[in-house]
């Protein structure tokens, strides 16, 4: 019996994404959403459910507004690979690679440049603050990473998957029309 090992997951939409040639992945908006928000943060080591959806629509108010959709997206590979601990991805120099492939993807299909805004990796590591402050078991050691970063002043109320995944594709519209606006009016302008 043969069990290869194929490079490639099914998704909820019924697509397959492949891992090691993404170019001719379906990326949709809804599978995304769908994902991020059946997939806890922290490696499900919070003190209740918080997706990485609601994590990423927070992200995005946490930025300038062209930086948002950006924001939104800025973990959209991990509707396809999993929420991988920061520690651990810094010793899998092969899952980097092959994040770095997908998110290329996913920000090329979004219409976004490839690397992340310094407003998003800012506003990730606020989010950071906030969530070790308000979902995490207290400890007494510090983490070098957020050290000197002021969480938001207000508390993270955790949201189940349904909501969270509504969240995603509400706010996902909302910057998507503005965008186009934007889009519309810049080309008209230049007429």
């Amino acid at each position: 019996m043969n069990h290869s090992i194929r490079p490639d997951i099914l998704t909820a939409s019924g697509n397959y994404i492949n891992f090691v040639n993404p170019a001719g992945n379906s990326i949709l908006v809804t599978d995304i959403a769908h994902a991020l928000s059946n997939v806890c943060r922290f490696a499900g080591h919070t003190s209740e459910f918080y997706s990485v959806a609601q994590h990423s629509v927070l992200a995005s108010y946490l930025v300038p507004k062209k930086d948002a959709l950006a924001a939104l997206f800025h973990d959209a590979t991990e509707a396809y690979l999993g929420d991988i601990t920061r520690p651990l991805k810094q010793l899998l120099p092969d899952y980097r690679a092959i994040e770095q492939l997908l998110q290329t993807d996913i920000f090329s299909k979004l219409g976004l440049p490839p690397e992340l805004p310094p407003s998003v990796k800012q506003a990730d590591l606020i989010l950071l603050a906030t969530e070790q402050r308000d979902l995490m078991p207290h400890h007494d050691d510090e983490w070098t990473l957020i050290a000197g970063i002021e969480p938001m002043p207000a508390r993270i109320e955790p949201q189940s998957p349904w909501i969270a995944c509504t969240m995603f594709l509400d706010r996902y519209r909302e910057l998507s029309a503005t965008r186009l606006l934007v889009e519309v009016e810049t080309e008209e302008g230049s007429a």
